[in-house]
């Protein structure tokens, strides 16, 4: 399980990436490497990749408390 948080952990920091660059440069990276439209299934499964990732780690969060306190 630790190999697959380190996965999502990577793949969400990618995504904020991507989305920083789309947010401040109106450049979107996957659909210029990948193509965009109703074509671009690549670019379907790396944002379907990233939200699985998003939910995997809130999933942890919730099931782990990482960050809960130490008694």
């Amino acid at each position: 399980m630790k190999i697959t948080t380190i996965i999502a952990f990577c793949l969400v920091i990618i995504g904020s990436l991507v989305w920083l660059m789309v947010g401040i440069f109106d450049f979107n990276l996957v659909a210029f490497i990948f193509g965009s439209g109703a074509g671009a299934v690549v670019s379907r499964i790396i944002y379907s990749l990233v939200g699985i990732s998003a939910l995997w780690l809130i999933f942890y969060w919730i099931l782990y408390r990482p960050f809960k306190a130490m008694d």
